[in-house]
């Protein structure tokens, strides 16, 4: 078993962002779509001075003008990208930056006809809200769907210590991804929960490394 890298998203101050560097995260998410999470770019560029070399800068985007996009990734030092509308693989591929493309899991075909409509993509991020709908959901899906393929999968939707753990062992992702599982309110982060998540991450990802090594 890989480490499982960890990326907290939905980052709106300063000290959630310190907080979840603090905790051991590999990347964390600004939203910059329609959302109670949306991030100025002033803002943005101001948090990310608190995100040290190793950890990854996510932007979050949902069927928005390409200019738009353009604009901020200008602006704000990101080293990924993250889309979660009806983005085609070329609207995705423009910027010159690694990008994820959101996967509304619907059956146990969603990630192979992802993997083929977007072969650009760096990863898919797996998420549980209906196709065509925006993600955030705070609602786990049926991780038995999962099937994996070539790409690396980011796993998300309902997320937290609490099941966090049983979701790596059933799917075994490449990350996961949590926002409203790690708050006390929209764009509230709480460092207690961000702490409890990252350990329940590595209690998982060392139960199923011993697992290997008795086999």
């Amino acid at each position: 078993m890989n480490r499982v890298r960890v990326k907290i998203c939905g980052l709106t101050r300063a000290e959630d962002v310190q907080s979840a560097v603090a905790a051991g995260a590999d990347a964390v998410g600004f939203v910059f779509a329609a959302s109670p999470r949306r991030v100025a770019i002033e803002t943005a560029v101001g948090l990310c001075r608190y995100v040290p070399d190793g950890v990854l800068r996510v932007g979050l985007f949902m069927d928005q003008a390409g200019s738009e996009i353009g604009q901020i990734v200008r602006s704000v030092p990101l080293d990924m990208l993250q889309f979660h509308g009806s983005e085609t693989e070329s609207d995705c591929a423009v910027f010159d930056l690694p990008w994820l493309k959101a996967v509304a899991m619907e059956d146990a075909g969603s990630v192979e006809r992802a993997e083929r409509d977007f072969p650009g993509a760096a990863g898919l991020l797996l998420d549980s809200h209906a196709k065509g709908r925006r993600g955030g959901s705070g609602r786990t899906f049926d991780w038995s769907l999962v099937r994996a393929g070539a790409k690396q999968l980011w796993l998300a939707g309902g997320l937290d210590s609490a099941n966090v753990g049983d979701a790596i062992r059933v799917v075994r992702p490449f990350a996961v991804d949590v926002s409203s599982g790690v708050e006390t309110g929209p764009g509230i982060k709480d460092a207690a929960r961000i702490n409890a998540f990252v350990k329940a991450v590595r209690a998982a990802e060392n139960e199923l490394q011993m697992e290997t090594s008795d086999e």
